[in-house]
């Protein structure tokens, strides 16, 4: 829609009527009612203008249309002559119909109608027609609206179908198809066009379509048979393929003539090279073309860049900008040519990071084009706020990009040298903006959907991983390219007792929230199932039952690995995943090929066998998921051999680094999780030793004894009273509270003496608050807590665990 200010709406019906008479009358009748259509979108504020004609077999059918797709409103090619729709109840009864959006609505389907926020009109036209118009103005079309839809009616002039007869010699650049047999009759310069002498063409139209490009072959078959083209006219672009360099394009319009009276059904229509013919900027092909950008565009970035590729270059325009309204302010989301000095100084001064910030307030031209909600075009000379003026000194267009009743944005469009603003740019104006902003929003909302999706995920992965005793881990993850959904791919570090540590890695089935949400169960639950203290194939057997029991229609893949940083020893479970590559410290690479389980969640009672590691200072351990191995062009085991050799070639000792390579070259068709851990060992090693106590009466006198001689052969001469009186406190609250075997377990590590006792109870034992002087028992733990540095419980395999730390001095 356009708007030129309240002097340009007082004179806009005397300038419909002036630019109607000035349409030279050497067009063919065909490019004639283009162009009087065309002043429909100038003039009238309509985003779409049809005109329907009496066809065969009681339909009036669709001769004629420009602006924005027609199917975008749901208006049909034709529609019978004697229902209810609007160009049928024109043509009878001879006068206007005006609908806003509550009367479609409650037209419902008896009269065909289509339903949206938009307003219709319907005039008729000599020789039983009818001029359709669609408005997306709130207010519909207003007094001046109607007056010039009126003058564009009465100049409507139908054009008379090109009858040519098969056989009979056509112009140069026309066809003629025979729907049912597929001959075609062509004239020369189409057979030059297809790069075919008139001796080398068999008249079958499959000997032109195989020469197209095979990416525009869909939409031509949608073309050329019968059973997918209706009656009404068709307009395309397509490549035919050239003996050396770049396909050609080429035009293709044709209209579908019905058959009768055993005449078969025909296309007739003519084939040009697109670079030779106008520039058409406002036809049907560029605006799909803009459409089908704008389809494929996820994010506002995307959709941003879409328009500006649509629009800059058939404009000629020297700088073009899109910009987000959020409340007073324009956040521009694209400028083209990105180069701050090419923009007002205003606009400099509001440069924020990357792109300006622009206060609407500062722009009142703008503002007042913005609460119209129409496109609004200024020539050259026109006198504008110096923000305006030198975005466009030759000439300025502002489309505000509105849907859904409001507007969600801007693009500004501007030209140094001067610029005549002709109907053809007016219309692709037009129908850009309104395709723009309904992409906008779709844009905002998956921008929305995909940050919430995101942060589930971002808080489900581990902020950061732990230091490792012995070892240094890092991991890395990537969401995928191909899309901007977020999967199930998750790692985890888990420091366990003694040393050990657990490096998980697992990818759930499915791209969506669903499969980040399951993802954060599983690793939690693998993480609480380690801190319990189970080997790795109870961990996994129990989130393989867990799994199974949230009765979810997805599985999971894992790779669980338990490494003892005090032996250099591991053991690791595969659930359907990937086995761990190693790299030894000679260079050399490893990939086990030892058995794994089935996927989680696909076997009740699966088996999950462990295989062993030997790991020595500077191995390197690394787990990934599918999606930096596997890809369309090389199967996994091709993909494992090259991260095998990704690692053989890395220095280990930045293990960052390392994983930043490996990433470097990955296609991303998926999701990539990867996890590194080099193994250092421990630069001291603690020593143990561990004491089953028996249930006698005796026992805490005996595990007392143990202790001693195990304190003299390590040569400990401190604390040795406090380290017994532990050791008796926490063997007899054992003994006493719990049922079954009790271990003692004695640790010295950097003048650190740990004492502790596991039994098969898995509550912990509480500190009383307060003790009476009758009270015989309850204050082991007191005690325990008063000579030692630090005590606590940790679970273990079916019970718990209470240590306690003493300091030895130096």
């Amino acid at each position: 829609m356009v708007s030129e200010g309240a002097e340009g709406r007082r004179t806009r019906t005397l300038r419909a009527e002036l630019a109607l008479k000035t349409l030279t009358t050497d067009l063919d009748s065909r490019e004639r009612l283009r162009r009087v259509l065309e002043q429909a979108l100038v003039f009238a504020g309509a985003t779409f203008a049809g005109v329907y004609t009496s066809g065969e077999a009681d339909l009036l059918c669709l001769v004629e249309s420009v602006g924005v797709p027609r199917t975008l409103y749901g208006l049909r090619d034709g529609y019978p002559a004697s229902g209810g729709a609007p160009v049928a109840e024109v043509r009878r009864a001879g006068h206007p119909v005006w609908l806003g959006p509550e009367e479609l609505a409650a037209g419902g389907d008896s009269r065909r109608l289509p339903t949206g926020e938009f307003h219709l009109a319907a005039l008729p036209v000599r020789g039983g027609g009818c001029l359709l118009a669609v408005s997306e103005h709130p207010a519909g079309f207003d007094t001046d609206d109607r007056a010039c839809l009126t003058l564009i009616a009465e100049a409507v002039a139908i054009p008379v179908p090109d009858e040519a007869v098969a056989g009979e010699d056509l112009p140069a650049g026309s066809f003629d198809l025979a729907m049912d047999t597929g001959r075609v009759e062509v004239g020369g310069d189409i057979l030059t066009l297809f790069g075919l002498g008139p001796d080398d063409f068999d008249g079958k139209v499959e000997t032109l379509l195989g020469l197209t490009v095979p990416e525009d072959l869909p939409s031509l078959m949608s073309v050329v048979e019968a059973d997918h083209m209706a009656i009404g006219d068709r307009e395309l672009e397509f490549r035919v393929l050239q003996p050396s360099g770049p396909p050609k394009w080429l035009r293709l319009r044709g209209r579908l003539l019905p058959g009768g009276d055993g005449r078969p059904a025909r296309l007739v229509g003519t084939v040009g090279d697109a670079s030779q013919l106008r520039s058409g900027v406002n036809d049907v092909a560029r605006v799909q073309r803009l459409a089908a950008a704008l389809a494929m565009a996820g994010t506002v970035r995307d959709v941003s860049q879409a328009v500006v590729a649509a629009l800059r270059k058939p404009l000629r325009a020297d700088r073009i900008a899109l910009a987000e309204l959020e409340g007073d302010r324009l956040v521009v989301t694209v400028l083209d040519p990105p180069e701050p000095e090419s923009w007002p100084e205003l606009w400099r001064q509001e440069w924020r990071s990357e792109w300006p910030d622009a206060p609407v307030r500062t722009m009142p031209t703008l503002a007042a084009a913005l609460r119209e909600g129409r496109a609004a075009i200024w020539p050259a000379g026109t006198d504008l706020e110096p923000a305006l003026a030198e975005v466009g000194p030759g000439g300025l267009a502002v489309l505000p990009l509105s849907a859904g009743g409001r507007v969600s944005g801007a693009c500004l469009i501007g030209w140094d040298t001067p610029h005549v603003f002709g109907p053809d740019e007016r219309a692709l104006l037009t129908a850009s903006a309104g395709l723009a902003g309904q992409a906008l929003m779709r844009a905002h909302a998956f921008d929305a959907e995909h940050e919430l999706v995101g942060m589930l995920q971002r808080q489900l992965l581990p902020r950061r991983l732990p230091k490792l005793p012995g070892g240094v881990a890092v991991a890395r993850y990537l969401p995928t390219t191909a899309g901007l959904e977020v999967g199930g791919d998750w790692y985890d570090v888990i420091p366990l007792p003694d040393n050990h540590v657990a490096l998980v890695i697992g990818d759930v089935q499915g791209h969506n929230a669903g499969a980040a949400t399951l993802m954060g169960q599983m690793r939690t639950a693998l993480r609480a199932y380690a801190v319990e203290g189970h080997p790795p194939d109870v961990v996994v057997s129990h989130a393989n039952r867990l799994l199974i029991d949230l009765e979810t229609d997805l599985f999971a893949t894992c790779c669980y690995v338990d490494v003892d940083m005090e032996e250099g020893s591991a053991w690791y479970v595969r659930a359907g995943h990937l086995p761990p590559v190693l790299r030894h410290p000679d260079g050399s690479t490893e990939i086990p090929d030892l058995d794994g389980g089935p996927p989680l969640g696909v076997v009740t009672q699966a088996e999950f066998p462990m295989s062993p590691l030997r790991l020595q200072p500077g191995t390197v351990i690394a787990l990934t998921t599918d999606g930096l191995v596997e890809s369309k062009e090389a199967d996994i085991d091709e993909g494992l051999d090259r991260l095998a050799h990704g690692l053989a070639v890395s220095d280990p000792a930045h293990l960052g680094l390392v994983a930043d390579a490996l990433l470097g070259n990955a296609r991303r068709e998926d999701d990539v999780a990867l996890l590194l851990m080099r193994y250092d060992g421990l630069a001291t090693r603690p020593r143990r030793e561990n004491w089953t106590v028996w249930r006698v009466p005796e026992a805490a006198r005996h595990a007392r004894r143990f202790t001693k001689r195990t304190l003299r052969v390590w040569g400990v001469t401190e604390e040795v009273d406090t380290i017994l009186l532990v050791v008796s406190e926490l063997v007899t609250n054992a003994l006493v509270h719990t049922d079954g075997p009790v271990r003692l377990d004695l640790t010295l590590v950097n003048h650190r003496f740990r004492v502790a006792v596991a039994d098969s109870s898995p509550r912990t034992p509480v500190k009383p608050t307060s003790i009476g002087w009758e009270a015989t028992g309850g204050r082991g733990i007191l005690l325990v807590e008063a000579m030692s540095v630090a005590w606590g419980t940790v679970p273990v395999s079916g019970g718990k665990q209470v240590w306690a730390e003493i300091a030895l001095d130096r």
